[in-house]
């Protein structure tokens, strides 16, 4: 009597494990629902400003040796190395920052 509540405990312990793994792998497949497909949107046309002038400025002698304040205005230009040629809108503060390290560079209108 004794071995046949151990099997059937042991029994009742497994089928109880397994119930339990087949309710959590159940709730975790969960079916995703259908993508819907986005229209596509068309982008608004946006009012062309008018053209503003341009400087094309080029750094013709190097910025080692020069003054820290020259250097930083050189790297606010975008210039990176001799011959690098950089395009710029023209404004006042541009060319002030052109005026500064003018020994350096070449300006094209």
């Amino acid at each position: 009597m004794a071995e046949e509540k151990k099997v059937t405990k042991t029994a009742a312990k497994s089928t109880a494990k397994k119930t339990v793994a087949a309710k959590s792998t159940a709730t975790t497949k969960k079916t995703a629902a259908p993508k819907k497909e986005a229209a596509p949107k068309a982008a608004p046309k946006k009012a062309s400003a008018p053209k503003a002038k341009s400087v094309k400025v080029t750094l013709i002698k190097s910025k080692f040796g020069r003054l820290p304040s020259h250097r930083a205005t050189i790297t606010g230009l975008g210039l990176k190395k001799i011959n690098h040629t950089v395009e710029l809108i023209d404004t006042p503060e541009v060319r002030g920052m052109i005026n500064k390290v003018s020994y350096l560079l070449k300006v094209e209108d």
